[in-house]
């Protein structure tokens, strides 16, 4: 067994993190913490009641290294990164949640701000198991993607180098309100929320640099990535459609089930997705269809856990020498 610790315990992500920790055949879970303390897991998420009870503690790099290898980062941008330069000088390997590890340095001081840990950023992995699993498993420092760019990477890199070059790429994505967080805010209030739909911040997400940025290291490819993200009134999910266009005609749907014939975590469907099917999976759904050089891609995961959480823990394994899948649910919440 090995020892593992969560620190941003009061969030979603944090909250789901629990959810699978307590059910891992390998890892235990020895330390809860957020930003005050002084409760208990199930007094801050009553669902918990009678599953588990551990006590809540204000996070202390120093006590977590006494009782855990491991530790995830469950905190916002900008604040992860002071706790895991700490945990990494004291011997613990870190799995981070927040955006603060997943740049290149220039793209994350353009788009979020200066960077504290400027020593441990070079040596971060990205943690897109897909693409990266070999430099993963050899990882102290992962940097979990977003949920936006999980959904739309795994739908637009295998297909790069068919696109046309100097091109735009156009990714319409549509977001359950659970990924803005817990934080009350006018754009996910009820009244907001309830019967509607809409973009925000069109053309200018910070996740955008992140999916340009990501292409453009795994593949060498510059292109034009225009990004619009949507809030829906549902809870959890994402569904993510992609629009570009190709050099010449090809056999996409050949070309994607050979991509990811080897998967665990990737299934391509013969109809468009929808996000019912991924909801409490770690699983990406994934379709494609075209009409002569357009081409169209459909991906759908469950923002919460592909794209934070399951991710996250899927990333924990690989790092300890564990099977990927170990512990992660496969089955969705369907109906």
């Amino acid at each position: 067994m090995l020892d593992v610790a969560i620190v941003g315990a009061s969030g979603y992500t944090g909250l789901e993190l629990v959810k699978i920790l307590i059910n891992h055949p390998k890892f235990n879970l020895t330390y809860i913490a957020n930003s005050s303390g002084d409760t208990t897991i199930d007094a801050l998420h009553p669902c918990l009641t009678k599953v588990i009870s551990m006590d809540v503690e204000k996070a202390d790099p120093l006590a977590i290294s006494k009782v855990a290898k491991l530790c995830f980062l469950a905190l916002p941008h900008k604040t992860s990164m002071s706790f895991a330069k700490e945990l990494l000088s004291l011997g613990v390997k870190v799995v981070d949640l927040s955006a603060d590890y997943r740049l290149e340095l220039d793209t994350y001081e353009e788009h979020y701000c200066e960077h504290e840990d400027k020593e441990n950023l070079p040596s971060s992995v990205y943690g897109l198991p897909e693409y990266y699993e070999n430099d993963i498993k050899k990882a102290n420092l992962v940097a979990n993607p977003g949920c936006y760019p999980t959904a739309s990477l795994l739908g637009l890199l295998p297909f790069v180098e068919f696109i046309k070059e100097n091109d735009n790429i156009f990714i319409d994505a549509k977001s359950g309100v659970s990924g803005a967080g817990k934080k009350l805010s006018d754009l996910t209030s009820f009244v907001t929320v309830n019967d509607n739909i809409f973009a925000y911040n069109p053309m200018k997400h910070r996740h955008m640099p992140e999916i340009q940025e990501k292409i453009k290291l795994l593949k060498n490819k510059d292109f034009n990535v225009n990004f619009v993200p949507h809030l829906i009134p549902v809870t959890r999910g994402m569904l993510v459609s992609v629009y570009c266009t190709l050099k010449d005609d090809i056999d996409a749907k050949t070309i994607l089930n050979d991509y990811y014939k080897n998967s665990e975590f990737v299934r391509v469907r013969e109809t468009p997705v929808n996000i019912k099917s991924t909801a409490g999976t770690n699983f990406c759904d994934i379709f494609v269809a075209q009409n002569g050089t357009a081409l169209f891609i459909n991906t759908s995961i469950d923002n919460l856990l592909r794209g934070a959480s399951s991710q996250a823990v899927v990333n924990a394994n690989i790092m300890s020498g564990y099977d990927a899948g170990l512990g992660i649910n496969k089955i969705s919440y369907v109906p």
